[in-house]
């Protein structure tokens, strides 16, 4: 009984959400198809090791490059691995991957930018000065130079993307604290005494927040198609680990051979898990905008 109330607590707390995301009209809409598409993916994945009908990771499960049919519905790959069984696994690394460089962005770039734009001076000139310099580089030409040069891995490869968007952070929390330092309430803070750390956290930080968070849905999208592509040059994970990006890598040799399954498959898994973050990234940009809500 206890279970069940919580359950429909739960559900109390839940279903208000989503009702109010409807009545905000389309960008609450574009938020709640975004939610659904993402948690379905990582549903999947998370699921994947047991409902997968045949080992993801195993080669010479079938015959290699047979074309979808009823023994295996998405067919299978030049090693004879089933294409099914890799789809529905092949998310863990890339969701691995965006979430850690986003983790490692948010830890990084956030506290960077808060502090470099109060302090001001010096400090922040020499912050924005190198931030700058990064920003103004290819962001996919700095991640393949650092992930070439850290070699292969999860860890790495989150490394590598954290670096090309930690200056998103960066710029973002900056613009928006230069603004709100000068506000009359931070103004009374520091008349009265208060630490900067304190000013920061406590008055500063919670009006930067929702800004933050339209920038890490968006992180998420553009850290899964970096991920991919990272993978796709050879920078990523080995054939043995189930991976959409090393599908797509190896899948390509085939197109021109009429394999075009070994290539959708992953292909379109990637498409929606960065769209639906991108909905959600647009949708909460519309709703958090006071001027998008005239």
């Amino acid at each position: 009984m206890v279970r069940i109330e919580m359950k429909r607590s739960m559900l109390a707390r839940i279903v208000p959400g989503f009702t109010s995301l409807v009545k905000k009209g389309p960008s609450g809409q574009m938020v709640i198809i975004g939610m659904i598409i993402v948690l379905a993916l990582v549903i999947m994945t998370a699921m994947g090791p047991w409902i997968a009908p045949h080992d993801p990771s195993r080669s010479g499960v079938g015959r290699i490059r047979i074309p979808p049919n009823w023994q295996f519905p998405l067919g299978t790959n030049h090693l004879g691995q089933d294409v099914l069984s890799r789809t529905l696994c092949g998310g863990s690394i890339m969701l691995q991957v965006s979430a850690l460089s986003v983790l490692l962005c948010f830890a990084i770039g956030v506290p960077l930018g808060l502090f470099s734009s109060y302090v001001g001076g010096f400090v922040d000139s020499a912050f924005s000065l190198v931030i700058d310099a990064v920003y103004a580089f290819p962001g996919l030409v700095i991640a393949i130079a650092i992930a070439a040069m850290l070699g292969p891995g999860v860890v790495n490869m989150a490394l590598s993307i954290a670096v090309v968007y930690i200056p998103s952070y960066f710029r973002i929390v900056r613009s928006q604290v230069l603004s709100i330092k000068e506000l009359t309430y931070v103004e009374a803070a520091r008349s009265v005494g208060a630490k900067w750390y304190t000013i920061l956290s406590r008055y500063i930080l919670p009006n930067v927040v929702p800004s933050i968070v339209v920038v890490i849905t968006i992180n998420f999208a553009d850290a899964i198609l970096t991920a991919a592509g990272l993978t796709f040059i050879g920078l990523g994970v080995t054939y043995d680990i189930p991976d959409w990006g090393w599908d797509l890598t190896n899948g390509r040799t085939y197109i021109s051979s009429g394999a075009w399954w070994i290539i959708a498959f992953p292909g379109l898994m990637i498409i929606l898990l960065a769209l639906g973050f991108t909905l959600i990234g647009e949708g909460l940009s519309e709703l958090l905008n006071p001027k998008l809500q005239r």
